[in-house]
């Protein structure tokens, strides 16, 4: 099959097109022909020697990329929840390793949902790690409940977009951040509320909110917990090296957490229903050939993206 290998940890450069044997499914796993992959902020700290690289065994060359949308093509031993034809989608081998950047790719059956009929692809792919982080997010600690206040920071990215449009789905009041150039992409995902964090500093933002989602990481998580009521929530998806952030938030009356996302097709199946039913939907921001990842690579390191970059296989 073709895929793309990174062969050295490093810049673009090491990821190079090659032919490798397709993969063939064990106990428990599908083969799937995949039709679309997404890439994240994981993907390229990965290839850059970080990322996954901290937790996980990566002998090179090997393949990268954990976001696919296809079709069920072949069926291992014990597998009973899918069949031949079947589309499906999902963010497969988290933590591990998920190798998607390919024709091919092989997943453990639970790590799997049914792909929505009027979702392309395309958009199932946008909405397999970005929607499942901010899924487990969301309700891993605490769900947003309806009329409550929630903030989004990084509300026009990847991850950020989703989580506006699932709180939104909780019935929750919304105020995300982002730049004032993406003001208006952020209010038209159902935010109530805009904060332009370039003019507006964390300090000042308000301080009466029920749930705060920090896909920042660093001060800005520790600046966090003075936004949040006594009793609130604030959950990071990024790493929280400073051990004293959980005294801080038990000093402050706040529940703090740190959630590394887990590919499990429970959670993937909850974000299909939301696609399914049009609660959320994801902003693709650019489209490229699974030959040009390199390329799709560097636009996401700009860290300039509204929405996600998806490449057709």
């Amino acid at each position: 099959m073709r895929a793309i290998v990174l062969e050295q940890f490093g810049p673009i450069d090491n990821l190079k097109e090659a032919e490798v044997p397709s993969p063939v499914p064990s106990a428990g796993e599908v083969l799937i022909k995949i039709s679309a992959v997404s890439v994240n902020p994981i993907d390229y700290k990965t290839r850059q020697g970080k990322g996954a690289n901290n937790w996980t065994s990566f002998v090179l060359p090997e393949i990268l990329g954990w976001d696919l949308s296809g079709t069920v093509v072949a069926l291992g031993a014990e597998v009973t929840e899918w069949k031949v034809g079947d589309e499906v989608f999902g963010s497969i081998g988290f933590p591990g390793l998920g190798r998607v950047d390919a024709e091919y790719a092989v997943a453990q059956a639970g790590h799997l949902a049914r792909k929505p009929s009027a979702i392309r692809h395309e958009e199932a792919a946008a909405a397999s790690m970005a929607g499942l982080t901010a899924w487990q997010a969301l309700t891993r600690l605490a769900r947003p409940e309806r009329g409550q206040r929630v903030l989004v920071h990084a509300a026009s990215g990847g991850v950020g977009h989703m989580a506006v449009q699932i709180a939104k789905a909780f019935g929750a009041h919304v105020t995300g951040t982002s730049s004032a150039a993406n003001r208006d992409f952020v209010l038209s995902l159902g935010a109530d509320a805009h904060i332009d964090y370039r003019s507006v500093g964390i300090e000042d933002y308000p301080h009466d909110f029920d749930f705060v989602f920090d896909p920042l990481g660093g001060e800005a998580t520790f600046r966090s917990l003075d936004l949040v009521k006594k009793g609130g929530t604030v959950v990071s998806i990024l790493p929280q090296h400073d051990p004293r952030i959980f005294a801080e938030a038990a000093a402050k009356g706040v529940a703090f957490d740190f959630v590394l996302m887990q590919s499990r097709s429970d959670d993937m199946g909850e974000v299909a229903k939301l696609l399914a039913d049009g609660a959320i939907r994801p902003r693709i921001a650019k489209t490229f050939p699974l030959s040009e990842l390199g390329q799709a690579h560097a636009l996401l390191e700009t860290g300039r993206t509204a929405g996600k970059i998806v490449l057709t296989v």
